[in-house]
């Protein structure tokens, strides 16, 4: 994988410069240590920075077709191109190297704008159209990685980070505070709009079109579910097995390929034991595991796990011990990869623990992400049918009785059936946290919001929603809000490309997701056993005492990480008074006594919960905007662009990557 930045003019033909094009790429120098190529043409330019994984010495990019007249630059791995090479080759394209980015020219030559509907991967790319004037910006079907975009001095601007739009020297990051509510509503970060005023994210499924001047925003896929009653049918509950297993061994043995060591990330868990078993088996012998020891700083430590999971599968482990202090020191580093606030304080350990593979000379992890948002692993999905069943009055009474008095009155939460009139299972655990914007909030700050619903930013299909079983709503909901937002933003791609390195989530296949999604709600959840079909699967690949493991989470305190007696002294900075006034968001004295509430309590009740998430929001979003937008709240570095342009418009010598530049002013 690598990152990419690029320019194209709106208005013309004009030359991006060369120092604005280097500058940014320079950004996304721990996305692609390896190796700096550009490319730069009358009205365009495309720039890389490469981690090279695949056809290391002959996969350089940006590259161009036969005739020169299609460009790309491209981040992440197309896991079928070997058959898709085939293919290529069958209908007479001509290859010159081996490696995946190429197969993006030809198959975008075979298939115009639906090229999207071909790739299956994780990808962020880039693909220019010389003859026709067109670019296409595109990113992956579920969001694996990131592309942004702005628009500035008549040129759209994109990278796989905003770090490197800002870098350009054309964009000056401000915040934007509807990002920063539905982050308060969702402690997830948005689809298209982020915290940044003025860029926007690509959604998953979707590109960019842009020709003439014209910028329009392309759907080229969407997650879906059978009408309910409609799932998929099989002549047994084995043969249903047998598929997922084929399918699911499927997606392991695509993502063990390239030409650099792999490890993979385990929590001691069903999910990413089962890509720890599964891969031992495709390759015959076991890779080397990572895991995070939680000692003294989480709610639930599963080291013990992992160490029990690597020795009965044969695993050479390393484990990397974070405390409460560790997370809290690792949090900077953690907001300024993200680009935004995080409320999971336990994607801080998987920052430390990207850094500890590189540091093993690993370039590649296997993941277990998405599995619980295709199989409803999650404890809301369990309770969800109950609560269903006992009808509106009882969340009335848990909305206007016990939210209400627990913040004083609650006229900003969302309506009852707040997504496309359904009450997913998540409802109640968002409502928890968008609570504490009723006494943080300033008051500056609900007006400038008006009458912005997050809600509303959530990108469902409304007509096939309302047409699945309520559990699949829910597992839309998933999808659609905190794994592309949270989970594959803050733990999935800006920790681990922060550290160098690439992840890979075979539960996040394109032929596992559909598989998953046609299934009978009962092979997802049955009675009150999550993942039924994996636990099945399990047992024939795992030993017994891992197979039979419930399921948890791999959390860490929350304020109470950065609220110890020996917090850094930037939290009481950014709690300050003063830090508060600046950034205008919060309201200082509901913030101070939250803190007071949380300092006194012994037994953790709804409203500590409540203070508990708010206040995690709150340290998040102060440290992001001291970051980003200005400084000044704190004794801590702001971001500022790599200096690796010198007057000349040269790279300093002491700069490792192998700078290559293509440029062309008369196409």
């Amino acid at each position: 994988m690598c990152g990419i930045a690029g320019a194209v003019d709106l208005t013309g033909r004009r030359m991006f410069p060369r120092q604005r094009l280097l500058a940014m790429t320079g950004a996304l120098a721990h996305r692609g240590p390896d190796d700096e190529h550009v490319h730069i043409e009358a009205g365009v330019a495309l720039g890389v920075r490469r981690l090279s994984v695949i056809d290391v010495s002959g996969g350089r990019q940006p590259l161009a077709n036969e005739t020169g007249d299609v460009w790309v630059a491209y981040e992440g791995e197309l896991f079928e191109y070997p058959e898709l090479r085939k293919q290529l080759l069958s209908r007479g394209h001509r290859l010159e190297t081996s490696c995946d980015t190429e197969a993006w020219v030809h198959l975008y030559e075979d298939h115009g704008d639906a090229v999207f509907d071909d790739a299956r991967g994780q990808f962020a790319v880039s693909l220019w159209d010389r003859a026709d004037g067109k670019l296409l910006l595109g990113r992956d079907r579920v969001g694996i990685s990131p592309l942004f975009y702005a628009r500035a001095d008549g040129w759209l601007l994109w990278a796989s980070e905003a770090k490197a739009l800002f870098a350009s020297g054309l964009i000056n990051p401000q915040p934007d505070r509807r990002g920063i509510d539905y982050f308060f509503n969702f402690f997830a970060l948005p689809n298209a709009r982020t915290c940044f005023d003025g860029v926007s994210s690509i959604p998953p499924g979707h590109f960019l079109r842009i020709r003439d001047g014209e910028v329009n925003l392309c759907k080229y896929w969407d997650l879906d579910f059978p009408d309910a009653g409609d799932e998929r049918r099989f002549g047994s509950a084995q043969d249903a097995v047998d598929e997922f297993e084929e399918t699911l061994r499927g997606a392991v043995r695509r993502r063990l390929v390239g030409e650099v060591p792999l490890c993979c990330y385990i929590s001691g868990g069903l999910d990413s034991t089962t890509v720890l078993g599964l891969s031992t088996q495709e390759l015959g012998h076991a890779v080397p595991s990572f895991t995070i020891s939680l000692k003294g700083s989480g709610l639930n430590d599963e080291e013990s796990q992992a160490v029990e999971a690597a020795r009965l599968l044969d695993s050479p482990l390393t484990s990397v011990s974070m405390h409460s202090r560790d997370i809290a020191n690792a949090y900077p580093e953690l907001i300024r990869a993200a680009e935004g606030p995080v409320f999971d304080t336990s994607a801080a350990c998987m920052i430390r623990l990207a850094h500890e593979v590189r540091a093993n000379g690993i370039t590649v992890s296997l993941t277990g992400e998405g599995s619980d948002e295709a199989l409803a692993g999650y404890t809301w999905f369990k309770v969800h049918p109950w609560v269903l069943r006992s009808g509106k009055p009882l969340n009335d009474f848990l909305r206007t009785r016990v939210f209400s008095r627990i913040a004083g009155g609650a006229p900003h939460l969302p309506r009852y059936e707040a997504l496309n009139g359904v009450r997913t299972a998540q409802q109640v655990t968002w409502e928890m946290m968008a609570l504490s914007r009723e006494s943080f909030y300033s008051q500056s700050m609900w007006d400038e919001l008006g009458d912005y619903s997050a809600y509303d930013e959530v990108p469902v299909n409304k007509d096939r929603m309302a047409r699945w079983h309520p559990l699949n709503q829910s597992l839309y909901a998933a999808h659609k809000v905190m794994l592309s937002g949270m989970l594959l933003a803050a733990k999935g791609d800006r920790s681990l490309r922060n550290g160098s390195t690439e992840g890979r989530f075979p539960f996040l296949d394109e032929r596992v997701v559909e598989f998953c999604s046609q299934l009978p709600p009962s092979f997802k959840l049955r009675r009150l056993q999550d993942k039924w079909i994996l636990r099945q699967l399990a047992g024939r690949a795992l030993p017994r005492p891992i197979a039979r493991r419930p399921k948890t989470m791999f959390i860490a305190d929350f304020s109470r990480t950065f609220l110890a007696d020996d917090r850094p002294a930037w939290v009481d900075q950014l709690l300050s008074d003063d830090s508060l006034r600046a950034t205008g968001y919060f309201e200082p004295s509901a913030i101070q006594a939250a803190r007071e509430t949380i300092r006194r309590s012994r037994r953790m009740s709804l409203s500590g919960l409540m203070h508990d998430m708010g206040l995690t929001g709150v340290i998040a979003t102060q440290l992001w905007h001291h970051t980003y937008c200005g400084g000044g709240l704190a004794d801590l570095p702001e971001w500022t662009p790599p200096q690796v342009i010198d007057a000349a418009g040269e790279r300093p010598a002491q700069t490792s990557s192998a700078l290559v530049e293509t440029e062309s002013a008369d196409s």
